[in-house]
């Protein structure tokens, strides 16, 4: 933890030595997260509700993806730049030094510019939370929290499995961008409105739902049982499989010769 904290202190003090930059930068952020916000609120100017959720609901929604993904992209950035690694060699060097493949990776990068994303999340939560009408009792708090914070492991673990991927194929499969910038587009709205078939892919193959729409189901009242409010740490789960897919293509990794 101590190494990794001299990482995250390095990256910070070379960010910003330029600071007008990463301001830019992060400004960009916000902006580009801001479009899709105007999309949601365009969409209730002509719809009271969609499925059923009110928009302040949807927000609620929107910012907990939003959020989750930031954090998951602001600390998982090596991951999702890994085939560049592998592309120009770099992850030789990887291999010869007395630390783990994956906290050499996550060490690598860390995107101080995703804070953009991070306020407008958190402008979100600031408008979402009173206004959704949730009573907001100790269970519902802890609810959200899950939601948060196993949502940006699912997210981490997808940026895993798309940097295990570059093991075969030496670049990154851009089908994989469907998954996370995807999700985190999609997650504006609770997956349910996409309809059975998306709901079931995102509940039992890629756990988006499982942090996503089942727990706020909870936060909502909707459903009663305690299972749906730990619904997010069986997200976890997905985990278990998108490691063992980094250590298959980590045992299987022949050097690029670059």
């Amino acid at each position: 933890m101590r190494l990794y904290l001299k990482f995250f202190t390095m990256h910070l003090k070379s960010q910003m030595q330029y600071k007008t930059s990463f301001f830019l930068t992060a400004v960009s952020q916000f902006l580009v997260s801001f479009t899709a916000l105007l999309g949601v609120w365009f969409m209730f100017l002509r719809f009271n509700e969609v499925n059923g959720f009110t928009f302040p609901q949807v927000l609620l929604c929107h910012a907990v993806v939003l959020l989750s993904f930031s954090l998951a992209e602001c600390f998982g950035r090596g991951f999702d730049v890994f085939p560049q690694l592998i592309g120009n060699g770099m992850f030789d060097r990887v291999l010869v030094r007395p630390r783990s493949a994956v906290f050499q990776v996550l060490a690598s990068q860390v995107e101080f510019s995703r804070i953009g994303r991070l306020l407008q999340a958190l402008v979100v939560f600031i408008y979402a939370i009173p206004a959704s009408g949730i009573l907001w009792t100790w269970d519902r708090v802890v609810t959200l929290c899950l939601m948060i914070i196993c949502g940006s492991f699912v997210f981490f673990f997808l940026f895993l499995v798309y940097a295990a991927i570059s093991f075969f194929t030496i670049e990154g499969l851009e089908f994989m961008n469907i998954l996370t910038d995807g999700g985190r587009e999609f997650g504006r709205y609770p997956f349910a409105v996409y309809g059975k078939a998306v709901l079931g892919f995102l509940t039992y193959v890629i756990p988006l739902a499982l942090f996503q729409y089942y727990p706020l189901l909870y936060l909502l009242g909707l459903e009663t049982s305690r299972l749906y409010m730990l619904m997010p740490l069986l997200s976890l789960l997905f985990g278990i499989p998108a490691i063992a897919f980094w250590r298959f293509g980590l045992h299987r990794y022949r050097s690029t010769g670059s």
